[in-house]
């Protein structure tokens, strides 16, 4: 199960708006998409560098996940993200191959795709996510 290219490098902000304007000033770079995923208590900004994109993630949640990655680290890259065709058959194979896994079935992340996280005391001190499309989730669209 090869993963067909990374999807993502998602990048922990305090203020995700002057983030956003770092990026578009410094390197050109566009930002696209700006979405809150309120099931991981975050708001996103996406940018497209290649076949890649950079997504920068803001807690809305003093609580959530990116508040504590922030306060426990600081700001700065948060995860890898690998795009993969079957999301649940990735899941399986890393958890029989001894991954331990944060997510046992696949939630909704940004920009309508299906995510889960590996744990990173199994990945070398990397969080990283897989995404990709659920067919069941998404009959109507290609991609």
């Amino acid at each position: 199960m090869t993963p067909s290219h990374i999807e993502h490098i998602g990048i922990a902000v305090k203020d995700l708006v002057s983030a956003i304007n770092f990026y578009e000033k410094i390197f050109g770079l566009q930002c696209y998409n700006i979405e809150e995923v309120p099931e991981q208590k975050v708001k996103t900004a996406f940018f497209v560098l290649g076949q890649t994109k950079i997504e920068l993630l803001e807690s809305t949640d003093p609580d959530g996940p990116i508040a504590k990655f922030i306060e426990k680290r600081g700001e700065g890259i948060h995860h890898i993200a690998f795009a993969v065709e079957d999301l649940t058959g990735q899941l399986k194979h890393a958890e029989n191959n001894g991954v331990t896994l944060i997510d046992q079935v696949p939630g909704k992340g940004a920009e309508g795709l299906d995510t889960a996280f590996f744990h990173p005391k199994s990945t070398g001190g990397v969080l990283i996510e897989i995404c990709g499309h659920n067919p069941q989730n998404h009959d109507s669209e290609t991609g």
